[in-house]
């Protein structure tokens, strides 16, 4: 049996909408959950049952260096004007050779925050902004 070793966390791409968008340093997928019901009826023993209850998406994060290209940006003024612009989000986790080997589809994703910095006069780090997604589902998918 041929070892399989563990994907590494450096490789991907992601694509907002339709198009890739490029260069993004991180990306964090919101932990997926499912609420827990206590039931019991009166003829149960002294202890509840515990159900399925709904289920949740966290947040997506995405960080980037900042750049002459807007489209986070305006994507997040589209929302803070009143224009709720949804989109699938795909993030694709690639091998070592840069195959694609699977995907998270972030399904109905609008941006609910983004940041830009912090900046540092004296620092000599890249300049970072952030763009946090709220959503409707993720799935992954090989």
């Amino acid at each position: 049996m041929p070892r399989q070793d563990p994907y590494g966390n450096f490789r991907f791409r992601v694509e907002l909408g339709s198009a890739t968008a490029a260069g993004f340093s991180e990306v964090s997928i919101g932990a997926l959950t499912t609420d827990v019901i206590s039931y019991r009826e009166g003829t149960d023993p002294l202890h509840v049952r515990k159900l399925p209850g709904l289920n949740r998406s966290g947040n997506v994060t995405l960080k980037r260096g900042i750049t002459l290209s807007p489209d986070l940006w305006d994507w997040y003024q589209q929302i803070a004007t009143g224009q709720l612009v949804r989109r699938d989000v795909v993030i694709i986790l690639q091998d070592l050779t840069g195959a694609d080997v699977l995907r998270f589809v972030v399904r109905d994703a609008w941006p609910m925050k983004y940041e830009a910095g912090p900046l540092n006069a004296q620092g000599t780090d890249i300049a970072i902004e952030t763009l946090e997604l709220a959503n409707e589902g993720i799935e992954r998918v090989q």
